[in-house]
């Protein structure tokens, strides 16, 4: 099998294991509704996600410096897939909400990850570097595949059988990871690295990796922040703005997800030509200033907010790849799998923060106010703004 052809693959798997991961967030106006959920209920179910993913992808990801990445993979899409019908069959409020929102941060645990560690075993330098940037940018057609289907579904179908249906992804992605991987061993042996499985010390005295760990945080905290609350976001305006009551506010979100696709890949070859810690903080400065102004935007018309909204989305994951990239390209040899471990963990910390404190921020402001909205949003360009400090004071060059 040739190297675009395992990369397609992967990619394809990816997004095929996604299906389900935006349904919540898309549905969350009506959900909020009928389980009487409030903001901070709401940046809860939202955060827990995040919460799942970080306590499990220590373990799942270390682990891949001992063991081929192909099982975990497996295993945790299994697990997506259970999390959905759980989810489609039995959750009823707030905390069976927030069980199966936690098993499906799980498993992501064990896939994105170990996805991407399964595919640069597989690669050589070069050609690896190159994949990590397509992979990553997968992830925003994941998240924009699964934001349109949730839309559509939610038209003809009642919301449980949308996260049923959705949960069909699992099997499929299982199906193509597992043949390819297969098909395609890993290029040597796992390492046997010494010392407990646990043992992070080594990545942080890598003063290198550390920076782009902590720049991740700072990048999830935004990106997550605005996936979890963009779609209530617009539906609120609407409800101000009842002419525009027939724009979709799901298929909106689905082209904010869309747009990271070719701004990850775009952000990342400029990285590779130039230096990587200036184009990300360039980067994150100009999205936390438009993350400020789309907040502080809901009293233009609906349509000159959508169009600030789009003109953001590119800037929200243009520092995406750069970033990961940086991180795999500071890993030591025999402890890519660790680096990559603190880099989900301690980088979704930003994922489940974010959101949390959007409706925080929310609650307390006031929710019915422009002013509400605007401060929340601004919350996410003050966590966003931590990226380029984490990287100056690390001062290494990527």
């Amino acid at each position: 099998m040739s190297d675009r052809a395992l990369i397609a693959s992967l990619c394809l798997a990816e997004v095929l294991g996604m299906l389900g991961i935006s349904a919540f967030a898309a549905l969350l106006p009506m959900l909020q509704v009928e389980w009487s959920l409030s903001n901070a209920d709401a940046g809860w179910i939202n955060g827990i996600f995040f919460a799942g993913y970080m306590l499990a992808v220590p373990v799942l990801v270390a682990l891949t410096d001992r063991v081929d990445a192909r099982g975990i993979y497996l295993v945790a899409t299994a697990l997506s897939g259970i999390a959905l019908l759980g989810f489609a069959t039995l959750a009823g409020g707030f905390w069976t909400a927030m069980l199966f929102r936690g098993f499906s941060g799980i498993a992501l645990a064990g896939t994105y990850m170990p996805g991407l560690k399964a595919l640069a075993d597989r690669l050589d330098g070069g050609v690896g570097a190159r994949a990590v940037a397509f992979y990553t940018a997968s992830f925003g057609i994941g998240v924009s595949s699964s934001f349109l289907l949730t839309g559509l579904l939610i038209d003809v179908v009642p919301w449980p059988w949308v996260f049923g249906l959705l949960a069909i992804g699992a099997p499929a992605a299982m199906l193509v990871a597992g043949r390819v991987l297969a098909r395609r061993p890993a290029v040597e042996a796992p390492p046997s690295p010494r010392g407990h499985l646990l043992d992070f010390r080594p990545v942080f005295a890598n003063r290198r990796a550390l920076g782009y760990i902590l720049a991740y945080t700072a990048h999830n905290w935004e990106l997550f922040g605005v996936r979890g609350w963009l779609v209530a976001y617009l539906v609120w305006v609407q409800a101000r703005q009842p002419g525009y009551a027939g724009w979709d506010a799901t298929l909106i979100a689905t082209v904010v997800s869309l747009l990271a696709v070719p701004a990850s890949i775009i952000g990342g070859e400029i990285a590779l030509r130039g230096h990587r810690r200036r184009v990300i903080s360039v980067v994150m400065a100009l999205s936390a200033t438009l993350a400020v102004a789309v907040g502080f935007a809901s009293g233009l018309p609906f349509p000159w907010l959508v169009a600030l909204v789009l003109l953001h989305a590119p800037f929200i994951a243009m520092d995406s790849a750069a970033i990961t990239t940086g991180a795999v390209a500071a890993a030591p040899p025999g402890g890519r799998g660790a680096v990559m471990a603190m880099h989900s963990f301690i980088g979704f910390a930003g994922a489940f923060t974010g959101p949390l404190a959007f409706g925080l921020v929310l609650d307390a402001a006031g929710p019915d106010s422009a002013l509400g909205w605007g401060l929340a949003f601004a919350s996410l360009a003050v966590g966003l703004l931590l990226g380029p400090l984490a990287l100056a004071i690390c001062g290494r060059k990527g």
